[in-house]
């Protein structure tokens, strides 16, 4: 006898599921058999994910308001969505794209998945450019981004200069600044490029 699943899926904690709920309510699927993860859609290594992998068997149907609610990833969607149907026997039903299961149907929703597939990819990398992009245009008005450095020993400077002097090593000069020598010589970097000397 087979059962009828719902998932669910949200990126953060903030985004809120109840459209996806509804949707599965109106499908008539209990609550005990919802799984829901508030988890990027980037891969498939979500714990309710995978809680629900294992309880499906052949002939279940799973039911996803859209594909993108499945995953992100285009390659990864294409093998999960084999695994689940090819191998599991899981009939995938994505109530945004309603399509039959016979054969037309079957071949129908192997080319609407790549292409859904595809665009929830490419909709993920445009995400991800227009993030870069708009740090881009943060840095360029001079907006920093992480925590402000911490203020230069006194110390530095007089270390510095016996450091390329050659007077000292690089060692003695993170000693007498009281730091690992790699924050030395990253601070003694950006120092020169800031022209201070």
């Amino acid at each position: 006898m087979s059962t009828n699943y719902g998932y669910i899926r949200v990126s953060s904690y903030d985004q809120n599921e109840g459209r996806q709920l509804i949707a599965m309510q109106q499908m008539g699927i209990s609550a005990k058999n919802l799984y829901a993860d508030k988890q990027s859609g980037k891969d498939f290594k979500r714990p309710q994910y995978q809680k629900l992998l294992r309880k499906l068997k052949t002939g279940d149907v799973l039911f996803i308001k859209s594909i993108d609610r499945l995953g992100r990833n285009y390659t990864e969607i294409l093998e999960q969505w084999r695994y689940l149907t090819k191998i599991k026997k899981v009939d995938i039903a994505v109530l945004d794209t309603r399509i039959g299961k016979d054969l037309m149907g079957t071949f129908l929703s192997d080319i609407v998945l790549q292409v859904l597939s595809f665009v929830a990819e490419n909709e993920r990398n445009n995400i991800r450019q227009r993030q870069a992009e708009g740090i881009a245009a943060a840095k360029a008005k001079g907006i920093r981004f992480g925590r402000p450095p911490k203020p230069l020993p006194d110390a530095f400077h007089a270390a510095y200069q016996k450091w390329k002097a050659g007077k000292i090593s690089g060692l003695a000069a993170a000693k007498e600044c009281n730091m690992p020598l790699t924050t030395f010589r990253y601070r003694a970097q950006h120092y020169e490029n800031a022209n201070i000397l």
